[in-house]
Formats: C-alpha cells, sequence, structure tokens
C-alpha cells in the first residue's frame, strides 16, 4: 500500500525518523511540484468519475481547441 503524508516542515524529521526505523517501511521524499501533480491528477480522476456517473458535465474538447 502506499500512502501519501501532508506534514508540517517542522515536524517531519521526527516523523521520518519513526518510519525509517521499521523495517517494513519503505519512505521516499517526493518535491513540492511533485505532489502538486499528483494531487491535480487525482482530483481529475475524481471529475471523470463523476462525469462518467452523469452526476458533472463534461465539456467537448474539440469545442475547447477550437475556442484557443
Amino acid at each position: 500500500m502506499k500512502v501519501l503524508l501532508e506534514i508540517p516542515d517542522h515536524k517531519a524529521a521526527s516523523l521520518m525518523d519513526v518510519l525509517n526505523s521499521i523495517p517494513y517501511v519503505k519512505t521516499k521524499t517526493i518535491i513540492d511540484h511533485k505532489a502538486v501533480l499528483i494531487e491535480e491528477i487525482k482530483e481529475a480522476v475524481e471529475e471523470l468519475k463523476l462525469i462518467k456517473q452523469g452526476k458533472l458535465e463534461g465539456h467537448d474538447a474539440e469545442a475547447f481547441l477550437n475556442g484557443l
């Protein structure tokens, strides 16, 4: 299982020490712009699910591109 945590900078070091001390836990620090990208992708997937369920109206990509 993978988990993405958001931790205040001043508390991150101590939590990382605890996590790294657990032999079956692997940690990987990601930089802020990667974290933002991951969050945006998750939001896009959720929007797509809502569109497919008919709970949100989608927009035609061709019309969007023609508007540019």
